[in-house]
């Protein structure tokens, strides 16, 4: 994403860069050790820029980490990143685990009056 003179540069958001199956896979294979892009791409069966985009994206919304060793680049999983997404997932999934508990409970009523 090319940014033009005067542009602010903004981040992706990464509940977006979450929705693709493959980036969540990229993530999941870099969570716990540093790789090298070479390594991460070995391990999928997609082209070179396609893995490339999708490390592009997941650095782009902070939930991954680039350092430059060398004339590698090495990729690790920002696990702070996803800090405030848990938050905002547990207060959703609370919302509709509370409404689920309510439905079953007047279900439940609903039976024992029966």
């Amino acid at each position: 994403m090319p940014v033009q003179a005067g542009e602010r540069y903004a981040p992706r958001d990464p509940l977006s860069a979450l929705s693709s199956p493959r980036r969540r896979e990229i993530l999941r294979f870099i969570w716990s050790h540093e790789r090298p892009a070479g390594e991460i791409a070995r391990g999928f069966d997609v082209s070179w820029p396609a893995i490339s985009q999708n490390l592009r994206v997941l650095k782009e919304s902070g939930l991954v980490r680039e350092r430059r060793s060398g004339t590698s680049r090495l990729y690790r999983a920002n696990r702070a990143a996803l800090r405030p997404l848990e938050a905002y997932l547990r207060h959703m999934w609370e919302r509709d685990i509370d409404r689920l508990r309510l439905a079953a409970e007047a279900e439940e009523r609903n039976r024992s009056k029966s």
